[in-house]
């Protein structure tokens, strides 16, 4: 017993001394922020697992500033010399944390889950074209996002003053948009048809939080519960997109200017690519595709319905410049591209930290030296409300600020909901083109009202990285309006 006693004292004294290094004398010590958090990760991992890491990683901004030691070995950042230092920094910024090893699918990597900025930049070049703004704006890829917005319209208008449940409507649009740019004409018709509407149904009504954060910090626990019982996916029960992906990415007859004729062609051209390289890249597309466009108009639609004389007024705002200028370019629709940038910017759909690992021997973020390995961050939601000096007000939807002159610089360099640098959004220029075409059908015929039976919260809920109406409905009602 004296022995164990003996053991018992000298594991306290280590860990007590671990805990004293790393609160006063490790590289981080001087960094603001809670003594807790830099003695353990136990509280961000709180925040995790409970899904507001978001609020916890502002909360701790609004107190301690724009950096902040939130874990012994993580740091996050509020700033936009911290962008340009994280994320674009030779051209892609700094690797990204093993975080990212949780977007594999069927066991393989993608784009979005590779480390190293060299191997992103080899993957992202075989079919980033597929997603330039030239690309996305050809007549045969651009006809097929407004054969989406005009199944949509029909749908939300079939009856004119009724509630329309436009979290299920606008994430069905965002699913056959992304399936119909990776694979027309095998995209899927969930607006229409009651079998693809099943999988739109698991994607966006299941959730797989806690499933992702168990697997990153406990791998070999994961592994073995994963053996056990069969569950090897991010979200869902079914497998009913897993299964369509395959199947789809294996057989499936698809035009020339789509993502996955632009993967095949990679394949022919090396037989050592992995097997399903393609089909987890497809996967992972359709993922962001519909969490992106999905829960970021649903927010917009939702905040621009409100019985509030400010949303009214931008209603009326938007409905004016779309009629006055019928025959325009979605590019020469300032009023309406500010709109879309607000709504991205105070609701953004992917408003998590992005982190990323300082180099080996160290770098200076903002200011501040860090050790090489040290994990670095910004996230979305801070960026967009933290300077006040740029963005005054920032919790009021005012899209009137993107179009002043004045800090117009600083205001997109804070612009974070794309994140940055050459590992940024990939699908930016598809989003904002059916972000666009949905809005201008949408408000140049109609004015839309949140219905008198919604109820259900539209608290942003939060996921991995993603957030999404805590409710999960968005009841709204469309009514026809007279020409100017």
């Amino acid at each position: 017993m004296g022995i164990s006693y003996v053991w018992a004292e000298v594991l306290g004294l280590l860990i007590t001394s671990f805990m004293l290094y790393r609160s006063w004398f490790a590289p981080l010590a001087r960094l603001p922020g809670p003594l807790i958090c830099s003695m353990t990760r136990l509280p961000l991992m709180y925040h995790e697992f409970h899904g507001d890491r978001r609020l916890f990683i502002h909360s701790l901004h609004m107190q301690y500033g724009p950096v902040v030691r939130v874990a012994p070995n993580e740091v996050s950042y509020a700033t936009r010399e911290a962008v340009k230092e994280i994320y674009a920094s030779g051209g892609s910024g700094y690797d990204k944390s093993s975080f990212y090893s949780l977007f594999q699918n069927f066991e393989t990597g993608n784009m979005f889950s590779t480390l190293q900025k060299d191997e992103h930049a080899a993957v992202k070049k075989q079919f980033a074209e597929r997603y330039s703004k030239i690309h996305v704006s050809k007549p045969e890829v651009s006809s097929v996002i407004q054969e989406n917005v005009d199944a949509f319209m029909s749908r939300a208008t079939e009856r004119l003053g009724a509630s329309v449940d436009i979290y299920d409507l606008l994430h069905c649009f965002s699913l056959d948009g992304i399936t119909g740019h990776l694979f027309h004409p095998s995209g899927l018709h969930s607006q229409s048809d009651p079998k693809d509407h099943k999988f739109m149904e698991e994607l966006s009504y299941s959730s797989g939080l806690r499933r992702a954060y168990f697997r990153h910090y406990f791998p070999t626990l994961w592994w073995v519960y994963s053996k056990v019982t069969g569950v090897t996916r991010r979200r869902g029960v079914s497998g009913l997109v897993d299964a369509y992906v395959l199947k789809t990415a294996r057989e499936a007859t698809v035009d020339p200017h789509t993502v996955l004729d632009k993967l095949r062609t990679a394949d022919a051209r090396n037989p050592q690519r992995p097997a399903l390289l393609s089909a987890s890249e497809c996967m992972d597309h359709l993922a962001a595709g519909i969490d992106t466009t999905g829960d970021g108009l649903c927010f917009l639609m939702h905040h621009l319905s409100r019985p509030t004389p400010a949303s009214r007024r931008v209603q009326e705002k938007l409905r004016e410049e779309l009629v006055q200028h019928p025959g325009k370019s979605l590019d020469d629709l300032p009023y309406l591209d500010a709109v879309v940038k607000e709504g991205l910017r105070v609701f953004s759909p992917i408003p998590m930290s992005f982190p990323r690992v300082v180099p080996s021997g160290g770098r200076v973020v903002d200011g501040v030296p860090l050790p090489g390995g040290t994990i670095v961050s910004c996230q979305p939601y801070t960026l967009h409300r933290f300077d006040t000096d740029v963005f005054p007000d920032p919790d009021e939807f005012v899209p009137e600020r993107w179009l002043a002159a004045e800090r117009a610089a600083e205001r997109n360099q804070l612009f974070f909901a794309f994140a940055a640098g050459g590992r940024g959004c990939i699908g930016k220029h598809l989003a904002l083109l059916e972000m666009k075409l949905l809005l201008r059908d949408v408000y140049s015929t109609y004015r839309t009202r949140v219905a008198p039976d919604m109820v259900a919260s539209m608290e942003q809920d939060d996921q991995t990285i993603s957030s999404r109406p805590k409710g999960r409905k968005c009841l709204v009602t469309f009514e026809k309006l007279n020409d100017f």
